[in-house]
């Protein structure tokens, strides 16, 4: 990372990142493709309403993975092999700790937090069954997604890719078993994700105790190291903070699709405006996913570049991964729309009448409005994964929030209140992904152009910089 042409070296490192990460999402897709087939109307929507509330309580525990990813890269960029095994065994104690008590939060808050949103009647009760199969794997998720970014802070993106390929498929073929099968619905699909994330936990686990490098891991080492996780919390608190907060202005968003369902389908069982919302967002986790995985590998590159003290090849990072996540955006963006009724077909959302020509015209006005410009979110992920690299993960998160989540909370409670329309809602997606990136991308701009001077004046403190 630290040598050499980045352009093709950023390729080999995200590819394989891009296919896990991108068959997690296939995975996930298929949780509510098969849930579908139940007898549940609402299954498919009560799934993508949990979605924010979930990754609220797993994203401000998880979210200490990127403050792994990070200090792991920059001690392996430093050759500092010890400090790097102390940062792997103290982050792999630190999962499991934080993975118990977001199991315990959302057991505990799920159907008060739910209802507080809007959901009631059938879509409640579905939606905190899945919350609470869901919440008891959630030590499992963290350990799962620890242990992945210890194997990406050292560059290594195929071993993810092999087991999550493989617990992935355990996962689709315990939904078809438990749904078709056993005649479960959401909570069958919730179950196999947990199965499958035991699975894969240990899988990892048992790789990275046959790694012959600074990660390896080994239960004689298995200990907290105070200076480590000093180190992880400092990067890793502002970035679960910012994924938590981002989850809070999404789960407005969803609340207010619901004022939206009610306005469109009063008094009906079935909710098309959620429904459609739920596919459609799962459609988009792919274009996010593929694009998130670029900014992933900013940060570890930048980070592996900082920690070797090679602040002008960041630059070149930046401008590289610009380019990946664009391009990827572009092209995902594209096929769904092109591809959009055998796409939405495989949700339940047909062109049709009545309560299906509003699920389908529902979903068509957010695939307008947010999937086709999705290509802007290039801006604000790799922007603030270049920040993180530089070791500003708070700067990173209040840019996030201030310009994203602060952004659409304040349109929400303005635009949407007066027009009370699904475009006024989606619309906030491509303003905020836009605003943020370009903050963010002035702000690294500035630290580099410090940095280079600092190199020109020896009276400049680097480390202040």
């Amino acid at each position: 990372m630290t040598e050499g042409p980045l352009f093709g070296k950023i390729l080999m490192f995200v590819l394989p990142m891009m296919a896990t990460n991108l068959l997690q999402v296939t995975y996930n897709a298929a949780d509510m493709m098969i849930v579908s087939l139940s007898s549940e109307a609402n299954s498919v929507g009560a799934i993508g309403l949990t979605g924010p509330f979930v990754n609220l309580i797993l994203n401000l525990f998880i979210g200490f993975a990127v403050g792994a990813n990070v200090v792991i890269a920059q001690r392996i960029g430093a050759k500092e092999g010890e400090l790097a095994s102390r940062v792997v065994h103290s982050s792999l104690i630190l999962a499991v700790v934080l993975g118990v008590l977001g199991c315990l939060i959302g057991l505990t808050v799920s159907r008060p937090v739910l209802s507080l949103m809007g959901a009631e009647g059938n879509l409640l009760d579905l939606a905190t069954l899945y919350t609470k199969v869901y919440f008891m794997g959630a030590p499992f998720v963290a350990l799962t997604n620890y242990a992945v970014a210890i194997f990406r802070a050292k560059g290594d993106t195929r071993t993810p890719l092999y087991i999550l390929t493989a617990s992935g498929l355990v996962n689709v073929m315990l939904n078809l078993v438990f749904v078709l099968l056993f005649g479960m619905s959401v909570d069958g699909v919730a179950l196999a994700t947990v199965i499958s994330n035991i699975l894969s936990s240990i899988l990892l686990i048992l790789s990275l105790s046959r790694a012959d490098d600074a990660c390896r891991f080994e239960w004689k080492k298995l200990k907290m190291d105070r200076r480590s996780l000093r180190d992880v919390i400092r990067v890793g608190f502002p970035a679960g903070i910012q994924s938590a907060l981002f989850s809070i202005s999404n789960m407005m968003i969803q609340s207010s699709v619901l004022r939206v369902n009610e306005i469109l389908a009063p008094g009906s069982v079935y909710e098309p405006v959620v429904d459609a919302n739920a596919a459609v967002s799962n459609l988009n986790g792919f274009i996010y996913t593929a694009t998130n995985s670029v900014c992933q590998a900013s940060v570890a590159f930048t980070s592996q570049n900082v920690g070797a003290g090679k602040y002008d090849r960041v630059k070149k990072v930046l401008i590289n991964c610009y380019a990946i996540t664009m391009a990827v955006g572009l092209i995902a963006s594209s096929l769904i729309m092109i591809f959009n009724q055998p796409l939405l077909a495989l949700y339940g959302i047909h062109d049709g009448e009545g309560l299906a020509a509003i699920a389908y015209e529902s979903a068509m006005i957010k695939m307008r409005c947010e999937t086709l410009p999705y290509f802007i979110l290039a801006f604000m992920e790799v922007g603030c994964g270049v920040l993180r690299g530089l070791g500003r993960s708070m700067t990173s998160a209040v840019v996030s929030l201030i310009g994203a989540c602060l952004l659409r909370v304040v349109w929400l409670l303005t635009v949407f209140e007066y027009f009370l329309t699904l475009e006024s809602i989606y619309v906030s997606y491509p303003i905020s992904w836009l605003v943020t990136g370009a903050v963010a991308l002035a702000i690294v701009l500035f630290i580099l152009g410090k940095q280079n001077k600092a190199y020109s004046d020896p009276d400049i403190d680097l480390e202040e910089i």
